[in-house]
């Protein structure tokens, strides 16, 4: 008998309701499962370039399969969930979207967390972030507590107005000390600030809010970026992409287990002046931001960083 390869992973889902699978996870339980139709769809396989003379071969063919089905096995089985990013996650869930972020943003765990022994805050994923810039950007970052800020516009006086994480590229790293010395003189660039607004998980129930959180709260910078532990479905991720084109905002989707597979999925656009009116309002509302500007100043001033200052660990293995 023939796989049907949409509802043999919807089963597997469904098996485990609420728990996330790779493509190789479901086909390495398929081939346990269902040797005989593999041995079968082996036997079946007349390919020349690439042929399924082997178990490896066999394996990657069901998992491109299965990527490939995608579109059919969710039109079939509309419970069937998809992460995006690198490796794509396969999961059942009668949860709407509403509430899987109801439960992303709740400080109690979610049926997935519960299932996967593990819950994920996003305070959590600040230092993670943080290291991801400094390995991969070499960003120098800060928090911004948004519980620091004296809000004296009154209550929702100063929504949407702080990022979660702030950082600072140091343009003059590598520059010979008497090119700092005559920047430094001419007053010119030698830095790129950067703000970051951090979610656990980004769906067709929330993109847009939190899209538009992070353009408000990112005015001032010259790079702003959403960044996401998850984000589901294609075409949440294909409206963050026009989003991007009309605004700027990049999109980093940040790897909690594995953060070395984090990804900036979409590079932000680069603004080349920095709105000091909106970074005056912040450095009078937050203590964590006037923190951020002083750093900045101070190493305008002696062109110097101490690495201490920052939340990131700089040491190099």
């Amino acid at each position: 008998m023939a796989l049907n390869l949409a509802n043999t992973v919807a089963e597997f889902l469904q098996q485990n309701p609420e728990q996330k699978f790779t493509a190789r996870e479901i086909a390495n339980w398929i081939f346990e499962t269902y040797p005989d139709e593999c041995r079968q769809k082996q036997k079946r396989s007349t390919a020349t370039v690439n042929p399924l003379d082997n178990e490896t071969a066999l394996l990657q063919q069901i998992v491109a399969e299965i990527g490939s089905q995608r579109p059919r096995l969710q039109k079939r089985h509309p419970e069937v969930k998809t992460t995006e990013g690198r490796p794509r996650k396969y999961y059942f869930t009668e949860s709407t979207d509403s509430a899987e972020i109801d439960h992303a943003e709740s400080h109690e765990p979610s049926p997935a967390t519960k299932a996967n022994g593990s819950v994920v805050k996003e305070h959590d994923l600040y230092p993670i972030l943080s290291e991801f810039l400094w390995s991969e950007l070499e960003l120098y970052s800060k928090r911004i507590d948004e519980k620091r800020s004296r809000n004296s516009r009154g209550a929702g006086g100063n929504k949407w107005l702080y990022p979660d994480l702030v950082g600072m590229e140091d343009l003059s790293c590598d520059w010979h000390r008497e090119i700092k010395d005559c920047v430094q003189q001419y007053a010119d660039k030698k830095t790129k600030l950067w703000s970051f607004e951090v979610k656990i998980l980004i769906n067709r129930s929330n993109v847009r809010e939190v899209f538009f959180q992070a353009v408000s709260n990112s005015s001032w910078a010259n790079f702003g970026y959403l960044v996401a532990s998850e984000i589901e479905g294609a075409d949440t991720l294909k409206e963050l992409r026009m989003l991007a084109s009309l605004h700027g905002i990049g999109f980093i989707r940040l790897d909690a287990e594995n953060p070395s597979e984090s990804q900036i999925i979409i590079p932000a656009k680069e603004r080349t002046e920095i709105d000091w009116d909106t970074a005056n309002r912040l450095t009078e509302e937050n203590k964590d931001f006037l923190q951020y500007i002083k750093l900045i100043r101070q190493f305008y001033q002696t062109g110097e960083i101490r690495q201490s200052d920052w939340d990131m660990n700089t040491e190099q293995d």
